[in-house]
């Protein structure tokens, strides 16, 4: 089930679902999505699905990991992006082969170290973590290009507002319970402007470190 062929079939499904960008799309083929679930799981890897990864956390579903991928880039390149909620991984390992630099924050200690050995494991240099509250941001290296936030907000953190560069691009989804939107905030000259993208569903994205 984790055949050349069940990628593709992923891969075809997410191109009739939406998702345009090539790069994003060859990313997602070539990335072993199985190598980021429990053993158990590893035969539903390349299905169009979230599944738990422990810690009441999951592994987000590849629609949504291409779909905010490709917002985040949909200006152009990308330099510098923060992921807040490392989680499994996964995300990080897509971004960190579309862009030059990811710095990831997660506040469950034991899924960011076993993240870092999975993206040692496929060779994946280009991000440093931090483990810390991700409403919080990592301020220390701030600006940033790009920000994609992995877990629900009941509001938009200010603190990742002030970490955006100008022009810069965040991605995340808001609200709380059943309602939940997908936005596009960009930092324009004269503020912020904001896209909503439509209705998602994500964990929340909660306070404090926990080892």
């Amino acid at each position: 089930m984790t055949s050349q062929r069940t990628r593709e079939r992923l891969i075809q499904r997410l191109y009739e679902e939406g998702v345009s960008n090539a790069q994003v799309l060859e990313v997602i083929r070539r990335t072993p999505r199985h190598l980021f679930v429990d053993e158990a799981l590893a035969h539903r890897a390349y299905e169009d699905t979230a599944l738990p990864i422990g810690h009441n956390q999951t592994i987000s579903q590849p629609y949504m990991v291409a779909r905010m991928s490709e917002l985040l880039l949909e200006a152009g390149p990308l330099d510098k992006v923060m992921e807040i909620g490392t989680g499994s991984g996964y995300q990080t390992a897509v971004l960190s082969q579309l862009v030059e630099r990811v710095f990831s924050v997660e506040r469950i200690k034991v899924l960011q170290d076993r993240a870092k050995e999975r993206l040692v494991e496929l060779n994946l240099r280009n991000v440093v973590f931090r483990w810390g509250d991700g409403w919080e941001g990592w301020p220390a290296l701030a600006p940033y290009n790009g920000i994609i936030v992995t877990a629900v907000a009941t509001d938009v953190p200010q603190a990742l507002l002030d970490q955006l560069a100008p022009g810069g691009r965040l991605v995340i989804p808001v609200g709380s319970g059943e309602v939940q939107q997908l936005l596009l905030i960009i930092r324009e000259e004269q503020g912020f402007s904001r896209r909503v993208l439509g209705s998602v569903r994500f964990v929340p994205l909660l306070n404090g470190p926990l080892a």
